[in-house]
């Protein structure tokens, strides 16, 4: 009965050890977590220290990784390629008709243009005139219409935002076009309107600003005189205006209209261009004349001939 005893004391003596060395052993792991965790005020274990490591340590890794990026072979990038020689097959050969250092005659501007258009409808040409004026002045900022002799070459549809019957007008009424323009509908090339009736278009002005259709009395599209307006209108009517860097764009006609409409229409333009020189640009008035087609190379104008 005394063995049974003492054995029992053993056994229990070893299990309170066994507990007592756990509890030990949780307390040492709870230690070094918390001095793990644990920040000083200062040296090492600082947090300013610890962030400095965290810096020096990511700097480190990144000159790593830059040393192999710059070990990888580098792919050869190919030369630029010219604006021309980035252009089509068609742009190509035109361009080669045209001398870059000539200027040439107006005639022979003409001429080389209508041989020099690339593409297979008829298409357009196109005057660029860079003059030295500053548009930000309003004396300077050039605006002007006129009649072009031998027309457009384009089919203008014409509306009127009046009520009174115009011959020649393909859309008119005011309170037809309203529904259209509620809707969106601008199926027109040009807005005529008579000054009584611009109020109503008022609400309209964002929509008809950007597209060029909002009436304009500089533009002959604000008058009492419709009729006279529809057949100018119909007739080749344009407005030209100074760009933000005093270049004048303008079509002055078709491929198709042959040498001699063309010139009529470039005689009319630059007789525009310079009834309206303001007083205040001294010297130099044009800097540069371009003609070209659609799609078409530039052609440098002599400037002796505006």
């Amino acid at each position: 009965m005394a063995k049974q005893d003492d054995t029992s004391a053993i056994e229990a003596a070893e299990a309170a050890q066994l507990e007592v060395e756990a509890v030990e052993a949780e307390t040492e792991k709870l230690d070094a977590t918390s001095d793990s965790n644990h920040v000083a005020k200062a040296g090492k274990r600082s947090a300013k220290a610890l962030k400095e490591a965290e810096e020096l340590q990511a700097k480190e890794e990144r000159k790593i990784e830059d040393a192999e990026e710059a070990e990888k072979p580098k792919q050869k990038a190919n030369p630029t390629r010219t604006r021309l020689e980035r252009q089509g097959k068609k742009f190509r050969d035109a361009a080669k008709l045209v001398e870059a250092d000539k200027a040439y005659t107006l005639k022979e501007a003409i001429e080389l243009a209508q041989k020099t258009s690339p593409v297979k409808f008829d298409a357009s040409v196109e005057v660029h005139v860079n003059l030295s004026v500053d548009p930000r002045h309003a004396d300077q900022n050039i605006r002007d219409n006129l009649v072009l002799p031998a027309g457009t070459g384009r089919d203008i549809k014409v509306a009127v935002f009046d009520d009174e019957k115009v011959e020649g007008a393909d859309i008119q009424g005011v309170e037809e076009l309203t529904k259209a323009l509620e809707k969106g509908e601008m199926n027109f090339d040009i807005l005529i309107a008579t000054p009584a009736q611009m109020p109503k278009l008022g609400k309209f002005a964002r929509a008809l600003g950007p597209r060029g259709l909002m009436p304009n009395p500089k533009s002959g599209t604000v008058t009492t005189d419709v009729a006279k307006a529809v057949r100018e209108a119909k007739a080749g009517r344009v407005e030209y205006r100074v760009d933000s860097t005093g270049i004048v764009h303008l079509a002055v006609g078709k491929v198709s209209f042959g040498s001699a409409k063309l010139d009529q229409n470039l005689q009319a333009v630059f007789a525009s261009i310079r009834g309206n020189k303001p007083a205040s640009v001294k010297g130099t008035y044009v800097k540069a004349i371009h003609l070209s087609t659609t799609m078409g190379p530039s052609i440098n104008v002599a400037i002796s001939e505006l």
